[in-house]
């Protein structure tokens, strides 16, 4: 270990690099009970999903301690399965295989660019205002389907208001209060500090919820969506359930989308992917003192090649594109400096995939709160948008690219408006140098895309 993960050049030990890798898994656990859950919801099955997520995060995990050496763990990203469930299939209406194609093919264009320099080249051409503005509306989209989730948005003569508690409390009522405080326990154990404080947020509101089942607060109606609450088991080594999905990206439709509209979807999964990745790498990467003396980080190459050949790894298995965790942040902090600490979050991802009965019957009002949380911490970049009176040509694109992802449930529109809003106003108010080639190219695009679609 010692000779392969260069421990002492990096001031560390296995004992460290194996209780880093632990805390990295306890931080990012919980998106084997969410993305069943989101995904569940565009008509795939949950359990292949989760043994999906799984291994599509074994996969990449391994690949960036053995390739990169680097302590970072990958999964499936969050934003990216919303996107794929609410805006691609339900909204759209395009089958979740195909979307899953999609997602397959960004994974094979992210290997050819992330061989080359042009992954760094395009991040570079997309203003840092954008940049930061995705990460927002992606955090405001994704707490807002947390919301609905919980039972707590529903729709009203006013497009969406709070729900009645008092209405079917044994069912609807009594799960949203429960998400309510299942929210609050999992904000105060993130206030201080706790290893793993969305996981056990979301064990405890479940745990809550079979309280109220077994002295009948809750009610179990399977004929309105509300089951019984106790799984009907813990571990399984039966693995049928991913040929649900296994190979399924390539029973694909491209007519029945539209080729310029699925060319879009995969521009869509590409541009947040690509920002979602950079922005953790180099976050995360700052934290851990990785960075050299100009601000990058020495093997970012393999670390984003790693990162390509999961997602499209994670297309085949059956799962949404896979991604750089900026929960890895939590390893880092505990003293992981090396693959060891990923080989480590990605050995216990594997082992995860022998639970999938518990984590496919968690019930979407305990994970509901790990959404509206995860909203948040997206959200914290919005305070490195600089609103005065000379960025007002960057800071009010970014603003529409915030506004519409919710209030359109649409990643992509969001970053449509925000890219169209960014060259107009640039370049009518005087400002063409702020203007990389590449977006008038993008905004272009985005035009026709609404005068042909």
């Amino acid at each position: 270990m010692e000779k392969f993960f260069k421990l002492k050049e990096n001031n560390t030990t296995v004992k460290t690099e194996i209780a880093a890798g632990v805390t990295t898994f306890m931080t990012m656990a919980y998106i084997l009970a969410v993305n069943p859950s989101i995904l569940g919801d565009a008509g795939m099955d949950t359990t292949a999903v989760l043994l999906a997520t799984a291994l599509a995060s074994f996969i990449g995990t391994t690949i960036m301690a053995l390739y990169a050496n680097l302590p970072f763990a990958l999964s499936a990203g969050m934003g990216l399965n919303a996107y794929l469930a609410y805006t691609v299939v339900l909204g759209q209406g395009i089958s979740w295989q195909t979307a899953l194609f999609a997602v397959f093919i960004e994974g094979l264009i992210f290997i050819l660019l992330s061989a080359t320099n042009v992954r760094e080249a395009i991040f570079n051409a997309i203003p840092l205002p954008l940049k930061r503005a995705v990460s927002v509306g992606i955090g405001l989209f994704i707490a807002f389907i947390g919301l609905q989730n919980a039972g707590l948005a529903v729709d009203s003569s006013t497009l969406v208001t709070i729900t009645n508690f008092t209405d079917n409390f044994s069912t609807a009522g009594i799960c949203a209060l429960l998400a309510i405080i299942g929210l609050l326990i999992m904000a105060v154990l993130y206030i201080k500090n706790v290893p793993g404080s969305i996981l056990i947020g979301i064990i405890i509101t479940w745990l809550m919820g079979m309280i109220c089942q077994i002295i009948g607060i809750y009610v179990p109606n399977p004929e309105t969506g509300f089951y019984s609450l106790f799984p009907a088991g813990i571990v399984s080594a039966d693995f049928s359930a991913l040929g649900e999905t296994f190979g399924q990206c390539f029973t694909v439709d491209i007519d029945a989308a539209g080729i310029f509209n699925f060319i879009v979807i995969v521009f869509s999964f590409l541009f947040v992917d690509l920002f979602d990745t950079l922005g953790t790498l180099i976050g995360v990467s700052t934290k851990a003192g990785m960075l050299d003396e100009n601000g990058r980080l020495p093997r970012i190459k393999p670390a984003l090649m790693s990162d390509a050949v999961a997602t499209t790894a994670g297309a085949i298995l059956g799962t949404s594109t896979t991604t750089t965790f900026v929960e890895s942040s939590a390893g880092v902090a505990a003293g992981g400096r090396t693959g060891l600490t990923a080989l480590t979050t990605g050995v216990l991802f594997l082992l995860a995939t022998l639970f999938s009965p518990l984590f496919t019957a968690i019930p979407s009002f305990a994970t509901a709160p790990a959404l509206i949380l995860v909203g948040f911490l997206m959200f914290e970049s919005i305070t490195e948008l600089k609103f005065t009176a000379e960025n007002l040509s960057e800071t009010i694109p970014a603003y529409l690219c915030i506004l519409a992802m919710p209030l359109f449930y649409s990643i992509s529109e969001g970053i449509c408006f925000g890219v169209i809003a960014y060259v107009v106003l640039n370049l009518v108010t005087g400002k063409k140098k702020n203007i990389a080639p590449l977006m008038y190219i993008l905004a272009i695009l985005f035009v026709l895309k609404y005068v042909f679609l």
